[in-house]
């Protein structure tokens, strides 16, 4: 059976970073879709969806995730990796207090990951940038949501300690042989 784990964590904790240095490593990983989902919006004319038309980006990123997990089984991989999960689109919907219908939900419980590895807030890695928009304290805010989501969908969450991308991913790859051997 395919391990599916997500690496999450509020924006600007370097789970790109880790993400990059698995695909370095061999290991098949879905990447993180919202800067896709703001970019192509840009092309369309509109500067920021997730602030003009939460809703809608929040559907196309829970679409767009639904089809990584999908294209993740049709690797064969024995492990895949993902640059956040489903649950992270109620987070963020949670977060900023928006009320959405029960087919979020479903998505979400219809579609299960093997582990959750968290990044916790990291000030001296976060950095703003023209999709992200939140400043560190919110970044904070959004991690507690995360963690919040994950906790109420009965995961485990194994936080990931800081240190170089090396370590970090050391300490992943670690934890999960760990599991495979015993």
């Amino acid at each position: 059976m395919q391990k599916k784990i997500v690496i999450t964590g509020g924006p600007g904790s370097g789970k790109s970073v880790v993400i990059n240095e698995l695909i370095q490593r061999d290991y098949v990983c879905m990447p993180e879709i919202s800067r896709e989902v703001t970019l192509n919006a840009r092309k369309s004319g509109i500067e920021q969806l997730f602030l003009n038309e939460p809703m809608l980006f929040s559907k196309m990123l829970l679409e767009g995730r639904k089809e990584q997990y999908l294209e993740a089984e049709r690797t064969g991989a024995e492990i895949v990796f993902f640059d956040r999960g489903l649950p992270d689109v109620n987070a963020y919907l949670d977060h900023f207090n928006l009320v959405y219908d029960d087919y979020f939900y479903r998505v979400v419980e219809a579609y299960s990951y093997h582990k959750i590895f968290i990044m916790p807030p990291w000030p001296d890695i976060y950095q703003m940038d023209t999709e992200r928009y939140e400043d560190f304290d919110q970044a904070r805010d959004i991690f507690r949501s995360i963690e919040k989501i994950y906790r109420r969908l009965g995961y485990d969450l194994i936080s990931v300690p800081r240190g170089t991308v090396e370590e970090r991913v050391d300490f992943i790859l670690k934890q999960i042989s760990h599991e495979e051997s015993c």
